[in-house]
């Protein structure tokens, strides 16, 4: 075990919301669900609850299927094609909850799209009962809106259950750059950013929606590559690692 995850290590934040993509849930297969990444997340998540931190999460569905891309290759209606993308945010929500149940996590399921028999609809007092209880709760569905991301649902939620800082979990990207690394090998990784970088220069870490609602509530984004072991705990604990949007490191 490194520096960074030692368990002398102290959290920097006490309250975090991760975001995780459908696309790094999928591990390097690209579709449907990696177990090895589950327990990864799971084991990461279990060792900075042991040190005190609240944790929520927003997962993703595009491993299972995009709204927009639903809709343009299926030729369904676009609102639909969003239901069914929100939907499937609830099979990786369910499937997450069962690996963290493994390693010993009490962990709650709050749907945006009421769905009682496979999840708690999302209630905000709720969620932060859950959270001061030490639970982890996932935050499935999205908005419950269409045309609305899930970056923009990690955001939301982030700013109702009063979240210390966003904690953005990319597939294969250290953080945020001046242009896509995969395809420019010339790429510059910032390590510290303003909100308002984010919307100038169109950097395309998360939509406009998101960042500007993070911007508006000052909320501190870490982007990061959850692909790293010990990466989570590494933001958590305040280690310099990835970009940070907002405030100074601390």
């Amino acid at each position: 075990m490194d520096a960074a995850s030692a368990p002398s290590s102290r959290p920097a934040y006490q309250r975090v919301l991760l975001k995780l993509s459908g696309e790094a849930l999928a591990g390097d297969g690209g579709v449907w669900l990696d177990p090895a990444v589950l327990q990864v997340v799971s084991a990461e998540v279990s060792d900075i609850t042991a040190r005190g931190v609240q944790v929520a999460i927003v997962v993703g569905g595009g491993n299972i299927a995009r709204g927009s891309d639903l809709s343009r290759r299926l030729a369904i209606d676009e609102v639909t094609g969003h239901t069914m993308g929100m939907l499937a945010t609830v099979i990786n929500g369910l499937a997450l909850m069962d690996a963290m149940e493994r390693v010993g996590l009490v962990v709650r399921v709050m749907s945006s799209i009421e769905m009682h028999q496979v999840a708690e609809p999302y209630i905000r007092r709720r969620a932060l009962r859950h959270l001061e209880k030490g639970r982890v709760v996932i935050f499935v569905a999205g908005t419950g809106s269409p045309y609305f991301s899930t970056d923009t649902a990690a955001a939301l939620r982030a700013i109702e259950v009063q979240a210390d800082a966003l904690l953005m979990a990319k597939k294969g990207v250290s953080g945020v750059y001046d242009k896509d690394p995969r395809k420019h090998p010339d790429a510059v990784m910032f390590t510290h950013l303003d909100h308002m970088d984010i919307l100038n220069r169109d950097l395309r870490v998360m939509d406009a929606t998101a960042a500007a609602l993070c911007k508006d509530n000052n909320m501190d984004i870490i982007v990061f590559d959850v692909t790293r072991s010990g990466n989570i705990t590494r933001a958590v604990v305040g280690e310099a690692i990835g970009t940070l949007v907002g405030g100074a490191r601390r």
